[in-house]
C-alpha cells in the first residue's frame, strides 16, 4: 500500500504508531475529529501528510521533522500550541509546501527553512519577531502567507529578490513605517497588507515594475491566472495615489480603503479593463470621479464614500447598480446615475435607510477567505488561487450584496 486517505469522515482517537511505520507515500487524515499523532518506532519514507482540520493539541510531535523524504505538510486549523518548531522548515530538503495556518504557534520564524519551498502559509497564528532575511534564499516560493499574526517588521521590500514570488500576504500584523524602495515585484499576483501601521506616500510610478498583472502570457493557462488583487488598505498611506496602478491592465481587485490619501482619483484607473472591485472609501480624496471608470463593464462592486469628492457621478449600467452607501458623505457628487441610485443622498431623511449594515466589518475578514485557498498545494497553487478567490467574489456580489448579474458577462 502506498497511498492512505481516510480524510472527511468522523474518526476520532490518537493516529497510531504503526500507520508511519508502513511504505506509504501519501497520508490524508483531514476533516476528522483525531486528537493526537502517536510516535512511531521507526519511520518510513512518507511524502505527503495532510492532518488539517481536525483537534490535534500540545506541540507539534518532533518526529514529524524525522520524515525527510516529505514533500508536503498541511497542519492547518488545528490546536497546535507552543514555540513555532524549528526544525519544522528545514528538516527536509524535499519539501515544497508547508502549511500550519490556523492553530495557536508562538515564538519567532525560524531563520533557516527548506530552500525547496515553494509555498509556506504560517497565517492566523501568534508569531513575533521580523520575517527572516533568510527567506532570499528560497529561490522556488511562489506562495507567503503570514497573516494574523504579531508580526513587527518594515516592508519586506528585500523578498523582490525572489524570482518566482507571486502571492504576498501580510495582513492583520504589525509592520510598519514607509514603503522607501521601489521594488520590483516582477511575477507578483496578489498583495495584501491590510490592517497594518504602514505610512508615507506612494511614488507615481510605484507600480511600474509589476510586469505580471499588465497582461496574461500567451504561454499561461489564462484560467489559472485570471485573479489578481492589490489590497493596501487600513494602514496610514498619504498622498496621491499612484499614477502608475493604470498599468496592472489585469488587476480584479483594488482596495485603497481606510488609508490617508489625498488628491485626485488617477483616471489611469480606467485602463483596468478587467477591474471587477474598487474601494477608495475612507479617504480624503477630493476632485471628481474619473469619467473614464464608467466604461469598465466588469465592475460589479465600488465604494467611494467618505471622501471629498465633488462633480458629475460617471454614467454607465455599473454606477446604477451601486446602493446609495458606496457614495455617501461625498456632499459635492450630482448627476443622473447618482439621482437614480439615490435621488436623495444629501438629504438627512436618508441616513437612516441607507446606514450600512452593521455585520459588514464582520464580513470583511470572511470574504477573504479565498486566501487561505490561495495557499494550495503544488502543482495546485493556482487552482486554489482561482477556486479561492472566485469563492469570495461569489460572496461578496450574491444578491444583497452588491453583485450584478450582468456585470460578469463578457
Amino acid at each position: 500500500m502506498r497511498t492512505l486517505d481516510i480524510s472527511n469522515n468522523k474518526i476520532k482517537g490518537q493516529v497510531p504508531g504503526w500507520l508511519w511505520e508502513l511504505p506509504i507515500l501519501y497520508v490524508g487524515l483531514s476533516n476528522n475529529k483525531l486528537i493526537g499523532l502517536e510516535t512511531p518506532a521507526k519511520h518510513s519514507s512518507l511524502s505527503y501528510l495532510s492532518g488539517a482540520n481536525n483537534n490535534f493539541t500540545g506541540k507539534i510531535p518532533s518526529f514529524i521533522c524525522e520524515l525527510r523524504s516529505l514533500t508536503t505538510l498541511d497542519l492547518s486549523n488545528n490546536k497546535f500550541s507552543g514555540l513555532f518548531p524549528s526544525c519544522l522548515g528545514n528538516f527536509s530538503r524535499t519539501l515544497e509546501v508547508l502549511n500550519v495556518r490556523q492553530n495557536h504557534l508562538s515564538g519567532d520564524i525560524p531563520e533557516n527553512m527548506s530552500q525547496s519551498l515553494v509555498s509556506l502559509d504560517l497565517g492566523h497564528n501568534r508569531l513575533v519577531g521580523k520575517l527572516p532575511r533568510s527567506f532570499i534564499r528560497i529561490p522556488f516560493l511562489q506562495v507567503l502567507n503570514v497573516e494574523s499574526n504579531k508580526i513587527s517588521d518594515m516592508f519586506p521590500f528585500w523578498l523582490s529578490s525572489l524570482p518566482e514570488l507571486q502571492v504576498l500576504v501580510l495582513r492583520s500584523n504589525a509592520f510598519h513605517g514607509p514603503i522607501i524602495h521601489q521594488a520590483s515585484f516582477s511575477k507578483l499576483r496578489i498583495i495584501d497588507i491590510n490592517h497594518n501601521h504602514f505610512n508615507g506616500t506612494l511614488p507615481s510610478d510605484f507600480f511600474v515594475n509589476w510586469t505580471a498583472m499588465y497582461t496574461i502570457e500567451q504561454n499561461q493557462d489564462r484560467y489559472a491566472e485570471r485573479y489578481m488583487a492589490v489590497d493596501f488598505s487600513g494602514n496610514k498611506f498619504e498622498g496621491e495615489i499612484p499614477k502608475s496602478i493604470g498599468l496592472l491592465k489585469e488587476l480584479h481587485v483594488l482596495n485603497f480603503s481606510n488609508n490617508v490619501f489625498t488628491g485626485h482619483i488617477p483616471s489611469s484607473m480606467g485602463n483596468l479593463a478587467e477591474l471587477e472591485s474598487l474601494d477608495v472609501s475612507q479617504n480624503k480624496l477630493s476632485g471628481e470621479i474619473p469619467q473614464e471608470l464608467g466604461s469598465l463593464s466588469f465592475l460589479a462592486y465600488m465604494n467611494f464614500s467618505h471622501n471629498q469628492l465633488i462633480g458629475l457621478v460617471p454614467g454607465g449600467t455599473q454606477f446604477l447598480t451601486q446602493p446609495c452607501s458606496s457614495f455617501e458623505d461625498n456632499p459635492g457628487l450630482y448627476g443622473p446615475s447618482i439621482n437614480e441610485v439615490c435621488g436623495c443622498i444629501h438629504a438627512t431623511t436618508c441616513q437612516q435607510s441607507e446606514t450600512p449594515d452593521p455585520k459588514e466589518d464582520e464580513d470583511d475578514e470572511e470574504v477573504l477567505s479565498w486566501i487561505a485557498a490561495a495557499i494550495g498545494f503544488v502543482p495546485g497553487v493556482f487552482f486554489g488561487l482561482t477556486m479561492g478567490y472566485v469563492l469570495w467574489f461569489t460572496k461578496a456580489f450574491v444578491p444583497n450584496k452588491r453583485r450584478h448579474h450582468n456585470s460578469l458577462k463578457r
